[in-house]
């Protein structure tokens, strides 16, 4: 037992330390003259490396016009190693390699992914690995009918790649400019193509197993299809319930907050209203696109995106934030303490004290994380810069986004050093980032009972 705790310290700091190393490692890259067509202070060659490997998006240089072909494929090189994770990237070199995986290795593959058995690791890793790059080929195939006629075949086919990994990854990171996807704010291929990679990635890879399993079933008729739904686990039914009520959440919203607003939606028709509005509610799971001026969104509209990206997308994908079925677990838990029940349920199953206890601390860490950015920046920059912006800006940074305000590139060196900070806690993970430098338990810790008393609250 204690042979396998010391494993899963070193998952931890493995995790924690290949990040950084292939984010300096990638600094150093972009730095390169190489891959600029124009001068870079390492700083922002650092954060743009940091951008990419968190995958967040939030840019001190505009990508399309500062880098050069070999600097953007450096870029889409750490964003495909950002989305997929360090360990998931060692274990496709290994397996490129036909290298043997060793049994500590799997353990480690075993915890980085949070799988609860050691047999069959590989395998799921190698499914992981190749359903990433199906989707990501199916995606940069919808996309070329749009880039392909538009940039010619070369630039095209280059552009329909770059921005399906970006896509996928939820790296927000594109080629085509200064304003994002705002170009195509009407376009439905790219619109709707962008909303699938996001949704697909967002969800989680341990949900795609669990629904395509079923679905193979449900084919087979091994199990009747009113069934279908019920016999996902518990992590699933949330995770795609809570997906599809934030996104329809977030539409709405969005819609009924800037429907007259010229500068973003205002000034298109209704169905244009609509698809632009679901994309603003899908991109602030954590992607980074955007098809509207994020500067010009109402202060309302601001604040709730905020509260979307720190909710983020579902675990097991390459989302950030605290994560969806985080939210519905103390969602849910808070719905218990008001009926005056013990046990936290939902779908007719029990959520455990610890399972509670993780994701409470997760939305601790996550929100003191953010609440200590957000200050540090107010106290660096003037008081001429809106407050909404700077939160949204920092909701952004541990959300790991990508949406800005139209403020990054204007922030003080140190400010942005801060975001940097808050991109790495993000894509992290702030639980990981805790157990990483917290001490080992007292085995007394196990066996001690103190005794009870209690303390007011509210």
């Amino acid at each position: 037992m204690k042979r396998v705790r010391s494993v899963r310290w070193n998952t931890l700091q493995i995790t924690a330390v290949g990040f950084l190393g292939v984010i300096f490692l990638g600094g150093v890259l972009l730095y390169l003259p190489v891959s600029n067509t124009q001068p870079i202070a390492f700083a922002d060659a650092l954060f743009t490396s940091v951008t990419s490997v968190c995958v967040t998006g939030l840019v001190t240089v505009v990508p399309a016009s500062q880098f050069t072909l070999f600097g953007k494929a450096i870029l889409l090189l750490l964003i495909q190693i950002g989305g997929l994770g360090v360990i998931a990237c060692a274990a496709l070199f290994f397996l490129l390699l036909r290298r043997r995986i060793t049994l500590r290795e799997r353990v480690v593959l075993q915890e980085a992914y949070g799988a609860q058995r050691l047999g069959g690791i590989v395998r799921m890793v190698r499914k992981v690995i190749i359903g990433t790059l199906t989707v990501e080929g199916g995606g940069a195939v919808l996309y070329a009918f749009q880039f392909v006629p538009e940039y010619g075949a070369v630039r095209g086919i280059w552009y329909s790649v770059f921005h399906s990994v970006s896509a996928f990854c939820n790296a927000g990171i594109d080629i085509l400019g200064e304003n994002s996807l705002a170009d195509y704010a009407v376009n439905p291929i790219v619109n709707i193509t962008t909303i699938l990679l996001i949704i697909l990635s967002g969800i989680g890879f341990m949900v795609w197993f669990d629904i395509i399993e079923n679905t193979k079933e449900l084919i087979h008729r091994e199990v009747p299809g009113r069934w279908w739904f019920t016999r996902l686990r518990l992590h699933s039914k949330l995770a795609v319930i809570m997906t599809l009520a934030l996104i329809a959440a977030g539409t709405l919203f969005v819609f009924a907050a800037e429907y007259h607003n010229p500068e973003t939606i205002g000034k298109m028709s209704l169905g244009e209203k609509l698809m632009a509005s679901a994309f603003q509610s899908v991109t602030t799971r954590t992607a980074g696109f955007y098809t509207v001026s994020q500067g010009a969104l109402h202060e309302e509209s601001k604040l709730f995106c905020s509260i979307l990206m720190f909710i983020g997308g579902s675990p097991g994908g390459t989302a950030g934030g605290v994560k969806t079925t985080t939210f519905a677990m103390l969602f849910l838990a808070c719905l218990t303490f008001v009926r005056g029940g013990n046990d936290t349920e939902c779908m007719g199953r029990r959520i455990s004290v610890a399972n509670f206890r993780t994701g409470f601390c997760v939305v601790m860490v996550a929100f003191a994380a953010f609440v200590t950015g957000m200050i540090a920046i107010l106290v660096i920059e003037p008081d001429s810069i809106p407050l909404v912006n700077i939160l949204y800006e920092a909701a952004s940074a541990v959300g790991t986004v990508g949406l800005s305000a139209d403020l990054t590139p204007q922030l003080s060196r140190a400010s942005q050093a801060v975001l940097m900070i808050m991109m790495y806690i993000g894509r992290l993970g702030p639980l990981t980032l805790v157990l990483t430098f917290a001490g080992k338990s007292h085995p007394r810790d196990r066996i001690r009972r103190l005794p009870k008393e209690q303390i007011m609250v509210g």
